[in-house]
């Protein structure tokens, strides 16, 4: 593993939250594929343009991918539809849907201006969740993990990272993807090769002239055992970070996202995701299981803090904010027992909720802390300044925050409901491990959850929640 500093890198509360009801169809309809402003991909199945009314999606659902990226999404020559884990993943809930699929090809370099350009309705190719990616759009609960690997010829003197972080040593790896961010992080000191096409980053391996030739190729610990099925002399060194794949939504498909994500939680409990992970030999962790998905979720929002820090080491405001912290402490409380009446189910302990979401801002204090601590890096934030910091804040991470928060107060609903088993400790602190929170942190979360979860499954019925302590102040 790479040491925490340096995973940070690549890692990057607040208000009400909303809540959204289910609405899902019957029927399957069939698919079709197009190129984002190709007239001559033009949809196959689809008579008309489907009208798109702020967060209202009339069928067919527009699904990019990029078809270049096994297991995930492969586009075979000739083919009217791509294959993959996250094509299997899309057709099974567009049949629960009940809506077509218009296919939208898109090119890792420009994923991010697809979906700000409104291109499609949501991107479903083993996309990573990080900082940058949560504030530009929104995030399904993850559907799988993965880390990143370095693939080097048998024969390769280098037997670890670090020796491959040297002025000497030339990295092959798929441009504008998450792990071109990664090579760059990891190894700063090595010329870093971003090759367009993905399908084509192994070949680097073997090209010529040799002072051109990769040292080692940069992927990930799902593609490349594939990748190594065709080179049994390769080698892999890693995984060097652990990284969380999800379906990828415009802010405006907000909506859409919470459809996805109560139907990724009952296709994990009814074993179908599970069946689908399996067929494309993906690791068999339960991402969309309720207590994971609540983890996953608090890491995602938690990875927003360096950018919230950022800001404030522009503005000069304090990290500490008692009134907004109380503001958002009641706000959080308030929302997590309004989904649980109208999930009917009994309102959580207040104490254990206020314990849990404290701890959540305790834990965003201290990142914001140690981010502020460290020189502010240039690669980091570039052309960041007063005005631009302000916008982000406002137009983008809070928005992101109060989504996520929304989130995670579903999620404790639906971790009581379906009785999952209470996290141990260690396994919080896998789920937050990129963040290196001291371990009192750490404790109060995994308590305070446990206590939720004890809570709520020993009793279903409705009741009033347990009025606070007098004198007792919100911890963060």
């Amino acid at each position: 593993m790479i040491d925490s500093e340096n995973l940070s890198r690549l890692s990057e509360p607040t208000g009400r939250f909303l809540f959204y009801t289910i609405v899902l169809a019957l029927a399957l309809l069939p698919t079709s594929c197009r190129m984002p402003g190709s007239q001559q991909n033009a949809p196959i199945a689809a008579s008309a343009t489907p009208k798109r009314v702020a967060d209202t999606i009339e069928a067919p659902l527009r699904i990019a991918t990029s078809g270049d990226y096994r297991p995930f999404s492969v586009w075979p020559p000739g083919s009217a539809e791509p294959r993959g884990f996250s094509i299997a993943v899309a057709q099974a809930y567009a049949k629960d849907r009940g809506v077509a699929i218009e296919w939208v090809r898109v090119r890792w370099p420009e994923l991010a201006g697809d979906l700000a350009a409104d291109r499609f309705d949501l991107a479903l190719s083993g996309i990573t969740i990080r900082p940058d990616r949560v504030i530009l759009g929104r995030f399904s609960v993850p559907l799988t993990t993965s880390g990143a690997v370095l693939l080097v010829p048998g024969s390769s003197l280098y037997e670890t990272a670090t020796e491959l972080n040297h002025e000497s040593v030339r990295l092959a790896v798929n441009a504008g993807g998450h792990l071109e961010r990664v090579a760059r992080a990891l190894f700063p000191a090595a010329t870093i090769d971003a090759i367009p096409d993905n399908a084509a980053v192994l070949g680097r391996l073997a090209v010529q002239p040799e002072q051109l030739a990769a040292d080692a190729v940069v992927s990930d610990s799902l593609e490349a055992p594939l990748w190594q099925a065709s080179r049994p002399d390769l080698r892999a060194i890693g995984p060097l970070t652990r990284d969380n794949k999800a379906a990828w939504f415009p802010p405006s498909r907000r909506a859409e996202a919470r459809r996805f994500d109560a139907w990724l939680l009952r296709a994990e409990a009814s074993g179908e995701l599970g069946r689908v992970r399996r067929r494309y030999a993906l690791p068999d962790e339960r991402t969309a299981q309720p207590v994971a998905a609540l983890l996953a979720s608090l890491d995602e929002r938690l990875s927003l803090m360096k950018r919230v820090a950022q800001t404030k080491r522009l503005s000069g405001a304090p990290v500490e904010d008692r009134l907004r912290e109380l503001r958002v402490l009641a706000a959080a409380r308030s929302a997590t027992v309004a989904a649980a009446a109208r999930a009917h189910r009994a309102a959580p302990d207040r104490e254990a909720l206020d314990a849990f979401f404290g701890a959540q801002i305790e834990a965003a204090k201290w990142i914001q802390r140690r981010t502020l601590a460290e020189p502010a890096s240039p690669q980091e934030w570039p052309d960041q300044d007063l005005e631009t910091g302000r916008e982000e804040l406002e137009q983008r991470i809070r928005p992101a925050l109060l989504y996520l928060g929304d989130r995670i107060a579903w999620l404790i609903v639906e971790s009581t409901a379906a009785g999952d088993a209470s996290p141990s400790e260690q396994e919080v602190a896998h789920a937050l491990e990129r963040h290196a929170l001291p371990q009192s942190i750490l404790r109060e979360l995994t308590e305070s959850l446990r206590q939720i979860l004890r809570d709520g499954t020993r009793t279903g019925r409705m009741r009033r929640p347990r009025p606070a302590r007098t004198g007792r102040a919100a911890s963060g």
